[in-house]
């Protein structure tokens, strides 16, 4: 039996070992173009590093300084978020474009310094428009000198939708009056490693950690091997006490650990499954293969031994899974209620709104309003309607419900944090009363979670690390579409806490974007000028309701259409010289 060593222990062995192993690690990163073929379907451009597909995986150390040196050979800006990092006191280097920096020019060279503060399973992504669809994207390891527990050896599986079109073809399509519903496109196929054929060698008796992540623009996988029980040991980058399942889901940007121990025979190999959740998709094509699979081979001459079929049934993260080393709920000083939904708005789009705000990149990187206008920095107003800022003060504890009024499944994801998920329930939170908590003294933590459609969820956090984080949908289309707010997080302290890199701030010259003043550019609360998106119909006229209308419309113009055409021929429209032909 496999136990866990105390986490005092854990805690001073980890001290005088990271000491020891603290290294710069460097990666020199091209970011270029690349044609490829990774599901044997079609061979397309993708986005690559160094002239290579599958951009390659970044392992480093607890207390190790990461520093990727990028170059950006495509012909967009880009940006990079190490997704899941805390980036204490590192804001600037967190990536989102126009949150926390211009974005890389085409051509331009940026430095991301990153010290490494904690540790798990992680990966870094392209943060400006959908270049991580596009495929840039992979796995990012960080390493604890002495783990909390022991095995012997380890690989990483990275599963991702793909699509045969690039993103921005994609994004013109979804994003468009002529899709009233919104139906997000749907992947062509599905990948582990960015490839299709994957062999993971088991020994036997070994103790294997299997860092399982989710990379998909849209795509929930459900994970399961046959013939192995998982033991699930990480979250997010969360330690959880060892819990043995057969099966888990897991939706964009979320990661799981699981050890899975070795048979003590080789007469078989097996199948790894990962089953794309179809609820994920409006509809799913009859050409789409809804199953990827990976191979535990104990010895290339075995045979493999017959697929299992798994019952998914209910797996709820929070109520099955607690962290390794406890921390209680403290009583929170503020109470954010954010209602997610979608509406067809005043530009006959249909768009993703946070109580009916639809997120809008402002003209000023947001970081740098906050770092720009002083005392005004706490003032909502100067980081403009359409960022949909939250304010918080420094140290405080928040409690965010996000209720999910829609129809689908959304997975929001809170950069530069860990979250307790602290409560489920059904359909909107009603705020006359009490949230139904289920765990105050040690609830699950981590950093993306999933709200079913209509229903509602309670994280929450502490505002102790300065800066501008963005809150979003981790569905790409979703993000896209303006599911995100962003939070200004202890304005107050960031000029003592925070720098810019004087790079970021030529990319933005180079860019003609302003680095100063308020969202639009200005200073004080003048923002003439600032970006806007689109607001909500006038009246009670509900997405539902256009999209009713629309097809009624539809219906009547091909039923009069069809109703001339039988007229013309039986010869009871009228001929050209006005005579009935009758």
């Amino acid at each position: 039996m496999l136990a866990a060593t105390p986490v005092k222990t854990l805690a001073l062995l980890a001290l005088v070992s990271a000491a020891a192993h603290a290294a710069v690690v460097t990666y020199d990163w091209n970011i270029t173009y690349v044609n490829t073929n990774p599901d044997g379907l079609m061979e397309r451009r993708v986005i690559g590093i160094n002239g290579q597909f599958p951009p390659p995986a970044i392992n480093v150390t607890l207390n190790d300084t990461l520093v990727i040196n990028v170059v950006n050979q495509i012909s967009e800006p880009t940006s990079l978020h190490a997704h899941g990092l805390f980036q204490t006191g590192n804001n600037q280097m967190d990536g989102p474009s126009m949150v926390t920096q211009c974005p890389i020019p085409p051509g331009a060279n940026f430095t991301y310094t990153i010290p490494i503060e904690q540790y798990g399973t992680y990966w870094i992504h392209g943060h400006n428009k959908g270049h991580y669809v596009d495929g840039l994207r992979g796995p990012l390891i960080i390493h604890n000198p002495t783990e909390v527990y022991h095995y012997d050896e380890e690989y990483t599986l990275a599963f991702a939708d793909w699509y045969h079109d690039e993103h921005s073809v994609l994004l013109d399509d979804y994003l468009s009056m002529f899709n009233p519903t919104g139906a997000e496109p749907v992947p062509k196929s599905a990948l582990i490693n960015q490839v299709l054929d994957n062999k993971f060698s088991f020994v036997p008796g070994k103790v294997y950690r299997l860092r399982i992540i989710n990379m998909s623009a849209l795509a929930m996988f459900h994970i399961h091997i046959d013939g192995h029980d998982m033991d699930i040991i990480e979250v997010d980058g969360v330690d959880v006490q060892r819990t043995t399942v057969q099966t888990f889901p897991i939706s964009a940007a979320q990661r799981y650990s699981v050890l899975v121990t070795a048979k003590n025979t080789t007469s078989n190999n097996f199948l790894i499954h990962g089953d794309m959740d179809p609820e994920m998709f409006d509809s799913v094509p009859d050409t789409l293969q809804m199953n990827i699979t990976g191979t535990i081979v104990y010895d290339a001459a075995s045979p493999l031994a017959p697929a299992e079929l798994i019952d998914w049934g209910d797996f709820d993260d929070a109520a099955l899974l607690t962290p390794v080393t406890p921390m209680a709920v403290t009583p929170a000083d503020n109470h954010i209620s954010l209602t997610a939904s979608f509406q067809v708005m005043d530009d006959h789009i249909n768009k993703a709104t946070f109580n009916d705000i639809t997120y809008v990149l402002p003209k000023v990187p947001s970081l740098y309003t906050a770092m720009s206008m002083g005392n005004l920095s706490s003032n909502p107003e100067v980081y403009g309607t359409f960022a949909h800022p939250l304010v918080l003060k420094h140290n405080s504890w928040v409690e965010m419900i996000i209720n999910n009024n829609d129809a689908g499944n959304h997975p929001f994801h809170l950069h530069g944090h860990v979250f307790q998920v602290v409560g489920r329930g059904d359909g909107i939170y009603d705020e006359s009363t009490p949230y139904p908590y289920f765990n105050t003294t040690n609830p699950l933590r981590r950093d993306t979670v999933l709200v079913p459609s209509l229903t509602n969820v309670a994280i929450r956090f502490q505002a102790n690390n300065p800066g501008v984080w963005l809150f979003h949908c981790h569905i790409e289309w979703h993000l896209q579409a303006g599911l995100a707010t962003t939070i200004i997080e202890a304005p107050e302290a960031m000029p003592g806490v925070l720098t810019v890199d004087p790079t970021h701030l030529q990319h933005c010259k180079d860019l003609g974007i302003p680095f100063s003043g308020n969202a639009a550019g200005n200073q004080g609360l003048d923002l003439t000028g600032q970006n806007v998106g689109p607001n909500l119909l006038p009246g009670t006229f509900t997405a539902k309701g256009i999209v009713a209308l629309f097809f009624t419309v539809l219906s009547a113009v091909l039923g009069l259409a069809t109703v001339i055409w039988y007229a013309q021929d039986e010869g009871l429209v009228p001929s050209e010289e006005g005579e009935d032909t009758k």
